[in-house]
């Protein structure tokens, strides 16, 4: 018998496997997908690092989890500068000099914040919904161009029909960094999101195309305790109701030329484009292979936003006030199941960063190591 069965091969459930092993436990991953990695998950395609499910980069401040995740890559220093197409006209994202030049032909910061400020003033009192957040925070020609547009194909619903919760801020820089987070560390490992969780994995036995919620009643006599990072919703067999996420599906594509788009994310924020944004992957490695050379092809994926039903592979949680009832519920109930621990995006119904995902792992496992293994 394992001391821990640990449900999922993504970022939790590789950071929990790897701590726990190295504290002397016994312990076995399984993933119902035939490949580890998660929605993490990069596969090399012609010397180009696909990012299957959407782009993934990892940003932190926490010098801890930055140490923590370079014992198992190296980092390339990637900093992520997407940049917003409407019509046919480019903008830089996050909101910057760049942006506010393009938009009013701002010069000096001092102008943007009073174009900003002015345009603001049209929001009274505490925002309703998330169109009036938006322009209370940044005014409406920025919410009407880069905004309204890509959150409704986002989220499958009017920016008035979604909660103010959504944006609770939108980064604005009043310089011309394009980069699009503000976090010390950043970058994508040279090998990949898989190569990295493999080396997290390196001596932990690892079922592959094993579902849990199928078979659970042969796992769960496996192991003295389990550790799920599935969907908590689907464990208890939605007895509260299905939690609602947003699926993506993404069409990729190899091409015969050096350069599609020129930068590795363009997001497309008006309503007639019907992707959200069109990824070129080899951007991630500035357009050269593991060996450094320079790709002569590329590969795109246009990524669309879609309404979710229960069976499809979930991605965005929907934070409206309907959903975080149920997802209490359903935590209330988790706190109470006996010898499992319900943890990641799914786990928790939780939209976080990798680095946020790698944290709560570390704490967790210190507290079950601290605790002598006990819930």
């Amino acid at each position: 018998m394992y001391d821990y069965l640990i449900v999922g091969a993504g970022l939790s459930g590789a950071t929990m496997a790897r701590e726990l092993t190295d504290a002397g436990n016994s312990v076995l991953v399984i993933d119902r997908r035939e490949h580890i990695a998660g929605n993490a998950f990069t596969e090399e395609q012609d010397g180009i690092m696909v990012h299957r499910y959407g782009a993934h980069i990892f940003h932190t401040d926490d010098q801890q989890v930055w140490d923590y995740v370079r014992q198992f890559a190296r980092f390339n220093g990637y900093h992520h500068m997407p940049v917003a197409n409407y019509k046919g006209e480019i903008y830089a994202l996050p909101f910057n000099m760049h942006t506010f030049n393009r938009m009013w032909g701002c010069l000096e910061p001092e102008g943007a914040q009073v174009m900003i400020n002015r345009q603001r003033s049209a929001i009274r009192g505490n925002p309703k919904n998330l169109e009036e957040q938006a322009i209370s925070l940044v005014g409406q020609d920025l919410y009407g161009k880069l905004i309204k547009g890509y959150t409704e194909k986002q989220w499958g619903r009017e920016c008035r029909e979604l909660p103010a919760s959504i944006i609770r801020r939108i980064p604005v820089r009043f310089t011309y960094d394009n980069s699009y987070f503000d976090d010390v560390y950043q970058g994508i490992p040279e090998g990949g999101y898989t190569e990295m969780i493999r080396n997290m994995l390196d001596g932990i036995q690892v079922e592959l195309g094993v579902d849990y919620l199928k078979n659970r009643e042969r796992l769960r006599g496996m192991a003295k305790a389990v550790i799920f990072t599935g969907q908590i919703d689907a464990y208890f067999d939605y007895c509260y109701g299905p939690l609602e996420y947003r699926k993506v599906r993404f069409d990729t594509i190899w091409l015969d030329q050096e350069n599609y788009q020129g930068n590795a994310v363009v997001n497309y924020t008006d309503s007639d484009a019907t992707w959200t944004r069109i990824i070129e992957h080899k951007w991630f490695t500035f357009g050269r292979n593991r060996e450094g050379e320079k790709i002569k092809h590329t590969v795109i994926s246009a990524e669309y936003s879609e309404k979710w039903e229960p069976g499809a592979e979930p991605y965005y949680p929907i934070n409206d006030e309907k959903n975080e009832l149920l997802r209490r519920e359903y935590m209330i109930r988790a706190a109470n199941e006996p010898g499992v621990i319900f943890m990641g995006r799914l786990g928790r119904y939780w939209y976080a960063d990798m680095d946020d995902v790698i944290a709560a792992a570390l704490r967790i496992a210190e507290e079950i190591i601290n605790n002598g293994g006990n819930k």
